[in-house]
Parts: structure tokens; C-alpha cells; sequence
């Protein structure tokens, strides 16, 4: 069922709420005829369960299953979709100097190797063949850090095809905005402490843009301090709280967050600092607030 926000102009925001791939997705488009704005949310809602039982694991028959079953052994012959988005892991994992990784072991391989597995460089892509190959025996792919956001971002797409100009996809609380309110202004988020939520510290414009935000379980405990140790001088460094992170699509938003968690603030900010079209907040574990450029 959907739900209308009435505005003073000809335009409405039409709204629908669905659990898909775990999350609670809302989908909002600013339009004028309430059924064909059904229409549209429909369509995007199926794509995301197309995107979901593309890229699960659960699924005997899936290409990651394939692929994971001949690591070793064979390349795999995939589609086009499946080798793009892998293609662009890699990237990240590049990027991040292996932070972000979607290739892991599995629970009987041989402990001794366990950094072979894990470890992006050891996939093969063949662009002329359109094959992927692991190169280890055990190594295994997944793609549950990367699924949400590319669910996301082609569901924007399906949207923008059938004519929706203006819209927002809130998928588990990751927002990807496109176009402009029905007053013409700008789409914006209101960012805060997880701790002060009522309290936002910054009003961030995200039209055509998308913010995923990553937070802990809070601050570390006294047992779990040794994970946050400086390795130079053995003395406690702050750790991250948590990450939002802001670019043009949900998929390199998401991707993002895991890995500017791990590297640190410093590391961190000093990454997303090279990118362009990219912008991070950061809170460490004393509440203190880090921005990278353009964010004030």
C-alpha cells in the first residue's frame, strides 16, 4: 500500500515499505499519478528479489556457488553482470589495499594457507572469455558486502527508466537520492552522533548522491583494548565509532564504510581525502567528529 505526502503543488512523494534481502527498503518517488507510481515501485521492488537471488550463496544452482565449487579447478563462464560487479571489487580491494575483500576460506581449508584464500589478488578474470577463477582450492567468494548497495542502485535505475525523476530509496537506513524535492530543493540528511541522535551536527545535501553509515556496539571494552593498540609504540589509539560515507552510488558507499572503519580515522579520512565525487564523517570512540573535504 503506498502512502502520499500531499504537497501544495500538483506533485506528491508516494511511498511503499517492503522487507527485502534483510533490510527494510522504502521507496519514494515524486510523481503525479498515484497508480502509475505503484507501477514503478513495483518494478524496482522486483529487481532488487532479482538482485537477491543473483547474487546469494543459499542457492545451489547460483553463479557464486559455481564458482565457489570450482575454485582450484576451472575458471567459470559467467554474465556479464556477474564479472562487472566482481570486476569492480577487485578495484576496491586495490584501492583499499586489500581492506575491502569479498574473498574468504572456507571452515576445512588448510589453516596453514589461510592468507591465500582470503586474498582478492588470488581471483582471475578473463576479460575475452568472461571467466572468473579462483585460483586457490578452498577460497570462496561473497558478495553480502556489496549486495544492498547494488540491489540499490539498480533499483534507482529501473525507476529512472520507467520516468521517475526525483526519488529516494532508503534501504536499511542507506540513502540514495536522485533529482529534487517537489519544492525543488535539494534532497538532504541531518547526520549525528549514534549516541546523540536527536542532535545532528551536519546538514548534508545527498541529491544524485548516496550516504551509507556504519556504527559499532559502541566503545571497546578494557579486554578488547589490545585491538587498538599503536603496533610502533604499544600505547591506545581511538578507534572508530562510527562512518558515513557519501558518493554517487549506494554500492561504493556500502563498500566503503567496512574498510575506512578498519584502516582509522587517519587512514581513513587521509583515503577518502583522494577521491574524487567522495566525502566521509567519522566518529571515534571519545565522540569526536572528523570530516573529510568538502564536508563542514
Amino acid at each position: 500500500m503506498l502512502a502520499v505526502k500531499t504537497l501544495k503543488n500538483d506533485s506528491n512523494i508516494f511511498r511503499h515499505a517492503a522487507w527485502l534481502m534483510g533490510n527494510q527498503f522504502e521507496i519514494s518517488v515524486v510523481a503525479t499519478d498515484a497508480v502509475k507510481a505503484g507501477e514503478q515501485i513495483s518494478a524496482a521492488i522486483n529487481e532488487i528479489t532479482r538482485i537477491e537471488k543473483l547474487l546469494s550463496g543459499l542457492t545451489e544452482n547460483s553463479t557464486v556457488n559455481e564458482i565457489n565449487r570450482n575454485a582450484g579447478i576451472k575458471p567459470v563462464k559467467v554474465d556479464a553482470e556477474i564479472y562487472k560487479l566482481i570486476d569492480r571489487s577487485l578495484q576496491i580491494s586495490e584501492l583499499t589495499h586489500g581492506t575491502f575483500d569479498i574473498t574468504y576460506f572456507s571452515a576445512d581449508a588448510d589453516s596453514k594457507s589461510a592468507s591465500n584464500h582470503n586474498n582478492y589478488k588470488n581471483v582471475v578474470l578473463d576479460p575475452v572469455n568472461v571467466t572468473v577463477f579462483l585460483k586457490e582450492g578452498g577460497m570462496r567468494i561473497s558478495f553480502a558486502a556489496l549486495n544492498k548497495g547494488y540491489a540499490t542502485d539498480r533499483a534507482k535505475y529501473i525507476l529512472q527508466l520507467s520516468g521517475v525523476s526525483n526519488g529516494v530509496i532508503n534501504a536499511g537506513g542507506d540513502l540514495l537520492a536522485w533529482g529534487l524535492q517537489p519544492d525543488n530543493e535539494p534532497w538532504t540528511i541531518a547526520t549525528a552522533d549514534p549516541e546523540q541522535q536527536n542532535h545532528p551536527y551536519s546538514n548534508t545535501v545527498i541529491s544524485n548522491m548516496c550516504f551509507a553509515a556504519s556504527a559499532g556496539a559502541g566503545k571497546p571494552d578494557a579486554a578488547n583494548k589490545k585491538s587498538y593498540l599503536d603496533t610502533k609504540n604499544g600505547f591506545p589509539v581511538s578507534s572508530i565509532m562510527s562512518v558515513g560515507i557519501i558518493s554517487p552510488t549506494a554500492e561504493l558507499s556500502n563498500a566503503l564504510t567496512g574498510p575506512v572503519r578498519a584502516m582509522g580515522v587517519n587512514a581513513g579520512l587521509y583515503l577518502i581525502n583522494q577521491l574524487n565525487q567522495i566525502a566521509c564523517v567519522i566518529i571515534d570512540d571519545h565522540n569526536r567528529v572528523y570530516t573529510s573535504k568538502g564536508i563542514s
